[in-house]
């Protein structure tokens, strides 16, 4: 497996689930870097050294050598395709193609169903809960009757379709999600945090 020259750099905010996908990554990598947490909550990410990195003021990002990354599914396809080894990422079309719809997904209905849910309850971010709430549970329910198919979202293997679903699919309770009546995603969820390299992402005290 490729190796960096040296530790990377991972500009981080721990209840952030598109943090948590990069440090799962690295972690399943076994990849050496240091955390930087980003005061998201004093806005460090809307100042101009921040913004030097990510015009769009979002983290993570990540620092690799003179090379920095924004976007959390960005960062998915770098490090799987930099030092994955070909295991995270497949070439072939159908199966890139089988990730690739999963990571539109991540961006799309998991952000906008439990991922938005999760942020309205937890940081009292603007938003129809409600609505978000729909959505994830119709969001479940799809991903329930899939997994019924295979282990994993886009196949018999992990990818990086798994590392960007996971986080907010295991966390949908904080935002008030009941993740009980979906067999097949909590069975796929048990899959992945029995991984070599798994680490969690630190859970809210915050009621829903």
């Amino acid at each position: 497996m490729n190796r960096p020259a040296r530790p990377l750099t991972l500009y981080d905010f721990a209840l952030s689930g598109h943090c948590h996908r990069a440090r799962l990554m690295l972690s399943l990598l076994d990849l050496p870097y240091h955390s930087i947490a980003v005061d998201l909550l004093g806005g460090e990410h809307r100042r101009a050294p921040f913004l030097a990195m990510n015009p769009f003021g979002q983290v993570p990002v990540l620092q690799d050598g003179e090379r920095v990354l924004a976007d959390s599914n960005a960062i998915l396809v770098y490090l799987a395709g930099t030092y994955g080894d070909g295991r995270w990422l497949p070439k072939e079309a159908a199966a890139a193609a089988a990730v690739q719809r999963w990571l539109s997904v991540a961006a799309g209905e998991i952000a906008h169903g439990p991922g938005a849910a999760r942020g309205q309850v937890l940081f009292k971010l603007p938003g129809d809960l409600a609505e978000a709430r729909k959505r994830a549970q119709r969001l479940l329910g799809v991903m329930d009757q899939e997994l019924q198919q295979r282990a994993f979202l886009a196949g018999a293997e992990p990818t990086i379709a798994d590392v960007a679903g996971y986080s907010y699919i295991a966390h949908a309770p904080e935002g008030g999600v009941a993740l009980e009546p979906y067999a097949h995603v909590r069975a796929w969820l048990a899959r992945i945090e029995q991984l070599p390299g798994f680490v969690g992402m630190q859970r809210s005290q915050v009621a829903a």
